[in-house]
């Protein structure tokens, strides 16, 4: 019977032990493949010495330190045969599947569309399913499976991950239906899918405040949905992205320091604002301590007739911040600060 062999060998080690003496010969490991690593045909392979390698190769199988596998030549036309007849199988259901989105397209009969897209979006095809409901849905329109299609069109989009356009369509799903089947699940996933479309925070975050506002709604309409928790967390990550937004800005304006004004007063103002707008943000010590940094920078390039009273603000900062804050990390930089406040205090 006709037998494939697969051969596995470090050759390195046979061709440099027969260089040496027979009294030296070195230590063989050998179970590695018999081309070396670099891709060669061997160390120094020329073609004067491939003869001589063969030579090689004979005396290592010699001495048994070649190991062969033998695999039957039926089993390998069997498993050639079986892979053949899967791929086969896969082109065949591609061409299929192909074949029905192409007749779903031209075709009039708008029931049979709408249950080519349904079977379209459980197999996860979702642009096949959202081109043809497109179709459906206005023809629908006024029907008892217009209120299917529209839903079905807006998730295969959210599926799809084009947050944009599923949330317009689940806006206008709710917006139609607001008692209908999928209201709540529209309302969700509407301000879900804005924010899982949320940009960076460098960006403008026009986006994020739709998702705030699409969630809050969610919540306001169904307050006992098993989804609120889920609404609820995606709120505060949004609103401390905003917040970090705008202590960004705050930090900005205060780098910014004199130039073009004064821009330690915008800085306060930014971060006041965020702590109005976001009480409850994870950045709210770093508002607060950002404020306290850009009063006492602006008393100090004040005018002396000024400086004492905006010193004295600058000192009723620091003790709000070490009231909220007294084991701050940046507790050392705001007692300096507090220092040199009082001693201008002092001397008015």
């Amino acid at each position: 019977m006709f037998m494939v062999s697969c051969i596995s060998l470090d050759i390195h080690d046979i061709w440099e032990g027969e260089k040496e003496t027979r009294s030296t010969r070195p230590k063989l490991t050998y179970k590695s493949s018999i081309f070396p690593r670099n891709g060669k045909t061997g160390p120094n392979m020329t073609r004067k010495s491939s003869a001589n390698f063969e030579i090689f190769e004979k005396k290592a199988r010699h001495r048994g330190l070649i190991e062969e596998k033998f695999v039957p030549l039926p089993i390998v036309r069997k498993t050639l045969m079986i892979k053949r007849i899967l791929l086969m199988i896969a082109a065949a259901a591609v061409m299929t599947s192909c074949g029905e989105y192409q007749r779903a397209q031209k075709s009039t009969d708008y029931d049979y569309k709408l249950d080519f897209a349904r079977r379209a979006f459980e197999k996860k095809h979702y642009v096949q399913a959202t081109t043809i409901l497109e179709d459906c849905i206005t023809v629908f329109k006024g029907t008892e499976k217009a209120e299917e299609s529209l839903y079905l069109l807006a998730l295969s989009n959210y599926e799809n991950k084009d947050y944009p356009t599923s949330g317009a369509y689940f806006k206008t799903y709710y917006t139609r239906y607001p008692k209908g089947k999928y209201a709540e699940l529209a309302r969700f996933y509407s301000g879900y899918g804005y924010y899982l479309d949320s940009p960076d925070v460098q960006l403008d975050q026009s986006g994020t405040v739709k998702a705030i506002e699409e969630l809050q709604g969610f919540l306001d309409f169904f307050p006992r949905s098993d989804k609120v928790t889920i609404a609820q967390n995606a709120i505060f990550e949004l609103q401390d992205k905003l917040t970090l937004k705008q202590l960004q800005n705050a930090q900005l304006y205060y780098n910014l320091g004199t130039y073009m004004g004064n821009n330690y007063e915008s800085a306060v103002i930014v971060a006041q604002n965020a702590l109005k707008d976001y009480p409850y943000s994870k950045y709210k010590e770093e508002l607060e301590f950002i404020i306290l940094k850009s009063r006492y920078q602006e008393a100090a390039n004040s005018v002396d007739e000024k400086k004492g009273e905006r010193f004295q603000e600058v000192i009723d900062e620091y003790y709000s911040f070490i009231n909220n804050y007294p084991d701050s990390p940046n507790r050392q930089e705001a007692d300096n600060i507090l220092k040199i406040a009082q001693r201008h205090v002092r001397t008015e």
